[in-house]
């Protein structure tokens, strides 16, 4: 199971609120009043670009835990198979070290993924280097279940990556939900400049769990995440203000609307337009209270 992320708009979108609104020169007297630093139009796309970043290395630490855990809980069941992490290893190669304590169908247990001396590069392309440790209550797929990702000088394409990830399994009645938690997120990269990361989010099933083709499943997401520039003042958080539709079926968000706020400047980006929500690579951008708009592409 993938977890399913919004890092891949981030980019696209802020770079756009840079180009829509940093460049411009007379938008609101809030600005010039603001003890927060102004935002150049070349700032704020690098900015957009490691921000992009940051979210996305929190993104991809994710998505290897939740495959390990979809793995490790699979071999621990009854009748488990007798080959673990196929999936994983196809995804990091030979170079990671897997390791399960205790090797057995008990819980809890920890499972760890380290990438020894200067790391490696994975069959995904991506090099990393460090340990990514997984302590799990219980199979991440059992309702109250809850798996805690550590972070033990871990590097994703040379980027430093700190913190912890919390995700619990808030699945009832036959509704599948996971909350997912960044704490003490950091994102260095090789430069030395630095960003503090954290999120809070709700995945939960909303169709498609009359099958077990996973196809056919919907997804709604609802959060916050908030990075921090160190040295600068600058904060962009991004909010559900309405929940986000995620179709497995479908490459793109579909439905719901995300709260943008870079410093004191707020935009709005909805997903369901203009096409009410069907499956495309569109949503509208709008800003100034409404009365600026731009239909954009996502990538």
């Amino acid at each position: 199971m993938k977890f399913l992320s919004i890092k891949r708009i981030i980019l696209a979108v802020l770079f756009i609120v840079a180009t829509a609104l940093f460049s411009c020169k007379k938008e609101s007297s809030s600005s010039a009043n603001s003890s927060q630093p102004a935002v150049t139009e070349a700032d704020a796309a690098t900015y957009s670009d490691e921000s992009s970043q940051a979210e996305g290395s929190f993104d991809d630490v994710e998505d290897i835990s939740m495959q390990a855990a979809d793995e490790e809980g699979a071999v621990s069941a009854p009748n488990g198979r007798l080959f673990p992490f196929v999936h994983l290893r196809l995804r990091l190669g030979d170079c990671a070290v897997i390791t399960v304590t205790p090797n057995d169908s008990t819980y809890p247990k920890t499972v760890t993924i380290d990438f020894p001396g200067d790391g490696c590069w994975c069959a995904d392309g991506k090099h990393r280097k460090g340990t990514i440790i997984l302590n799990f209550t219980g199979p991440i797929r059992r309702p109250g279940s809850v798996l805690t990702i550590t972070l033990q000088n871990f590097y994703l394409n040379r980027a430093h990556v700190e913190g912890t990830k919390t995700i619990s399994n808030l699945s009832a009645n036959g509704a599948v939900k996971y909350s997912v938690q960044v704490t003490g997120g950091k994102f260095t990269l090789p430069s030395g400049r630095g960003y503090q990361y954290e999120a809070t989010k709700t995945k939960t099933q909303v169709d498609g769990m009359a099958t077990a083709d996973n196809q056919d499943d919907v997804y709604n997401i609802e959060g916050r995440s908030k990075t921090t520039f160190n040295n600068n003042n600058l904060v962009i958080t991004l909010d559900t203000e309405t929940p986000l539709v995620k179709k497995v079926a479908c490459d793109w968000i579909s439905d719901g609307i995300l709260k943008i706020k870079i410093n004191d400047r707020v935009l709005f980006l909805d997903y369901g337009a203009p096409n009410n929500g069907d499956c495309d690579n569109q949503a509208l951008l709008t800003w100034n209270n409404g009365n600026s708009h731009r239909l954009i592409t996502l990538p």
